[in-house]
């Protein structure tokens, strides 16, 4: 074979790679009026939204058991937003999502450093302990999941949405 036929091919192989592959979504900032923002992007569809943290040893061990649920899960609609106390810079976050099978889904990542006012339109009730999962309904009622999540409690979750 020669050399310019090799170089076709590769050319050829690198592109069919490229089209393939998902690009990796940049986590969005999460500042003020995000919260309200995600409810209406996702309104009237059950929605799983997932806060976690890089400074969270748990989130960062729950991560790619995320992951293998959403490959298993068709109908699973996960949102992640990392909440760390301390905003941490986009490329840790959207790193660490990649690293976690994570980076194609919808993330943000908290932009404030006065995170208690984010945490508050989240759930007033909630002081920041992490990880956290809310499961929101069709008619946006949340049942809140604090610490690890037992995904078996989100399968059953998912499987009562698939019945309303």
């Amino acid at each position: 074979m020669t050399i310019a036929r090799l170089s076709a091919l590769l050319a050829l192989l690198l592109t069919v790679f490229a089209v393939g592959r998902a690009e990796a979504v940049e986590p969005q900032p999460f500042a003020r009026g995000s919260w309200a923002e995600l409810q209406a992007r996702h309104a009237g569809q059950p929605t799983v939204v997932h806060l976690w943290g890089l400074t969270c040893a748990p989130c960062l061990t729950e991560l790619p058991h995320w992951a293998d649920l959403q490959r298993e899960r068709s109908d699973l609609r996960l949102v992640l937003l990392a909440a760390d106390p301390v905003p941490q810079p986009p490329v840790r976050v959207e790193e660490m999502l990649s690293r976690s099978g994570l980076d194609k889904l919808e993330s943000w990542s908290f932009a404030d450093r006065f995170n208690e006012r984010l945490r508050y339109e989240i759930d007033p009730a909630w002081s920041g302990e992490l990880p956290r999962t809310l499961l929101i309904d069709r008619d946006g009622t949340v049942t809140t999941l604090p610490g690890v999540a037992d995904l078996g409690e989100v399968r059953a979750w998912l499987d009562r949405q698939r019945t309303h």
